[in-house]
């Protein structure tokens, strides 16, 4: 075993589903997609946050809540707003909507597994403070999403653009 391996920290990741599972990736697929981003990141705390995994209806209504927008999406992450000085490796909250990422997948001709591993990593650079809210932060996000994929063997999702 290699040294980065043994030193690896292995996050606590509380997975529920707000939907029937019948077709959804088990909530051990969804630990080793956090664990991936986390190490290709360079976290290397302790780490603890929750995926909920929804259907359309609770995807919108949280969508709207949350970012004004009336529609179900992808992925929303919520970080962790914790007082200064709180020693609690909570990160946050990640809802992957089901329904979207299915939709999704079909459109851009992916593998379903991919794209939701793909949108677990995206979901989690954003609890660890990445962005892609200008060009710049963009490029490097889907950068560094690309490079933690490939070590889980999942092809580049921007290929195609």
């Amino acid at each position: 075993m290699s040294a980065a391996r043994r030193d690896a920290v292995v996050p606590v990741v509380h997975v529920g589903y707000g939907l029937p599972r019948a077709g959804l990736p088990a909530a051990a697929s969804f630990r080793r997609w956090v664990a991936a981003a986390l190490a290709g990141a360079g976290h290397r705390h302790a780490a603890e946050l929750a995926i909920r995994v929804v259907d359309a209806g609770e995807g919108r209504a949280l969508n709207r809540q949350y970012r004004g927008k009336d529609r179900p999406t992808n992925v929303l992450s919520f970080p962790a707003e914790l007082p200064p000085g709180v020693p609690v490796p909570l990160l946050g909250d990640i809802v992957l909507c089901a329904p979207v990422i299915a939709a999704e997948a079909a459109a851009q001709g992916k593998p379903l597994r991919d794209h939701h591993a793909h949108l677990t990593v995206h979901g989690v650079l954003h609890l660890l403070g990445h962005g892609h809210d200008d060009a710049a932060t963009a490029t490097a996000m889907e950068a560094l999403e690309t490079r933690i994929l490939a070590g889980l063997g999942i092809a580049d999702p921007y290929r195609s653009r």
